[in-house]
């Protein structure tokens, strides 16, 4: 992806995630942004379980696509913005935890689509338990005053 300006992308990651209902609503935040990664913290609440009392899948896949495609955001033009096209998630343990880790990194960059694959962990008093695992595809949007940042 040469000729790419990908200019000061942890601001510009930062105001686009502050614009994010979804990730207020859940108490999500960010805590890492760097070249190709980017990693979402969430804490524990009642909220957002499901009726057995652990996180809910909805919950765990909205925050990987969210850490993915923000890892994508990485790479891409100051002036080009992504849509999720597609992505699966594997659920490998149910979400109990104090907190909860998700990290997006990306696998293949492309001029048009990027691929991403993200990791859920539980943290808690022992080490950190993976929860899910997702893939994604991201569509890079230029030209579109609909979509931006």
């Amino acid at each position: 992806m040469t000729g790419f300006q990908h200019g000061d992308f942890r601001t510009r990651i930062t105001n686009s995630f502050a614009k994010q209902g979804a990730m207020a609503m859940i108490g999500a935040e960010l805590t890492n942004i760097s070249h190709g990664v980017v990693e979402i913290e969430l804490p524990f609440d009642m909220k957002l379980t499901q009726q057995h009392g652990i996180l809910h899948a909805g919950v765990i896949a909205a925050t990987l696509d969210t850490a993915c495609n923000y890892a994508a955001y990485t790479l891409i033009d100051t002036d080009a913005s992504l849509l999720t096209i597609e992505f699966k998630v594997n659920l490998m343990s149910p979400g109990r935890g104090d907190r909860f880790l998700f990290r997006g990194e990306v696998t293949k960059p492309g001029s048009n689509i990027i691929v991403t694959d993200g990791r859920g962990y539980a943290l808690g008093d022992g080490p950190a338990k993976l929860i899910a695992s997702m893939t994604g595809t991201s569509m890079i949007v230029r030209g579109r005053d609909d979509i931006e940042g």
